[in-house]
């Protein structure tokens, strides 16, 4: 007989770093289902509303923990997303993890290749500037390591990283549609929880990578 805890419990990811508000929940045991919406600028009044008719006719109660991406990503939607993350997993007493937007993305392209190469993932930033990592699949398919961990440099630097890199790589340009990759950021949670790991909700940090604003 199944354990009724472990069939029933859920897990919720959100991804807010873009004006799209992007929700993911699963048991991975079947019932899986997210969605995205558009909200722009109506994304930090409207989170709330639309994560309490999301979920249902699951509860809060019903939650193991909560993923949410960190960045890199517009600074207003990052903070909101990572704060309502936190907020949730202090009220719940829950982990929540922080997974990076560009980890999802490469996640998300790795699914989609029989044979992934090593992933580099590059994304527009501010003032010029990209955001950019590199990450390679674990061989059993359970995540990612990050052989260059996110970080923001000018595009010529980026360049002559790549030029440079000693094993051949498939790059990926990340620009639209992030939100998307919500069920991402829940499966690279998930395996993080399979490892063992439940970070308390106060570990849950942003990753910005530049100022707002120049200084």
């Amino acid at each position: 007989m199944l354990n009724k805890t472990a069939t029933t419990k859920y897990a919720l990811s959100l991804h807010t770093t873009t004006p799209e508000l992007g929700i993911a929940i699963s048991n991975f045991v079947g019932d899986t289902r997210s969605k995205v919406w558009n909200l722009g600028r109506d994304l930090s009044s409207l989170i709330h509303q639309y994560l309490i008719e999301f979920i249902k006719p699951q509860t809060w109660a019903d939650l193991s923990y909560i993923a949410v991406a960190k960045g890199p990503g517009g600074f207003t939607g990052t903070r909101i997303g990572v704060v309502t993350a936190r907020t949730l997993g202090q009220q719940l007493d829950i982990p929540v993890f922080a997974i990076s937007t560009l980890a999802a993305v490469a996640w998300s392209q790795a699914s989609k290749t029989q044979n992934p190469k090593t992933l580099a993932v590059q994304m527009p930033g501010q003032r010029g500037q990209i955001f950019a990592a590199i990450y390679q699949l674990i061989p059993d398919a359970s995540g990612l390591i990050a052989l260059l961990p996110d970080t923001v440099m000018t595009p010529e630097a980026w360049q002559e990283t790549l030029a440079h890199w000693n094993t051949s790589y498939q790059l990926i340009e990340a620009q639209s549609g992030l939100a998307a990759t919500v069920t991402s950021i829940l499966e690279l949670a998930e395996f993080e929880s399979q490892q063992g790991k439940h970070p308390n909700w106060s570990e849950a940090l942003p990753y910005y990578g530049q100022h707002p604003v120049e200084v």
